[in-house]
């Protein structure tokens, strides 16, 4: 056990603290710590940017939905006027039927588009769901992984 003396400011009396190690040693552990603090930093620092950019990502996704869902409302509203367009044209002349055929194809294709892109955009949020949870579980591994290595570097020393 090393025994040093310092001055108490203000008082100008030696007060003596016990060190289990020497100044040099302090330094060399302290940075060790810091090192080793880095290493796990760092990983943390890239997986919370990841997070936060998933999140912007989700919520452009987000909004991209939305602005889906208000093309499949007007699509549905079109849809309705063609169909009225249509009986209307069936009613009027026997000429147009060519017409109402196109109208029938580009009804049904535009249906058919919707419901390709409503399976397609859940899919893709799914992904990102996923995504998502994977990147949660990887830092609460990482996180498990630091308290463990901390935990089990922080033994009381004990001094002779």
């Amino acid at each position: 056990m090393l025994a040093k003396g310092r001055k108490v400011s203000g008082r100008g009396e030696a007060v003596a603290a016990n060190y289990a190690f020497g100044p040099l040693e302090d330094d060399v552990i302290a940075k060790a710590f810091l090192q080793e603090l880095n290493t796990f930093e760092i990983p943390h620092l890239k997986s919370k940017a990841l997070v936060d950019a998933n999140l912007r990502e989700k919520h452009n996704f987000d909004e991209l939905r939305e602005e889906i869902n208000r093309q499949i409302v007007q699509a549905k509203i079109d849809i309705e006027m063609l169909k009225k367009q249509l009986q209307e044209s069936r009613s009027k002349d026997g000429i147009r039927r060519s017409e109402i055929a196109a109208l029938d194809v580009e009804n049904t294709a535009t249906s058919r588009t919707l419901e390709l892109r409503k399976k397609q955009f859940a899919l893709l949020l799914h992904v990102v769901d996923e995504l998502q949870n994977t990147i949660e579980e990887e830092q609460r591994s990482l996180i498990e992984e630091k308290e463990q290595k901390t935990a089990g570097g922080s033994e009381p020393m004990h001094v002779d």
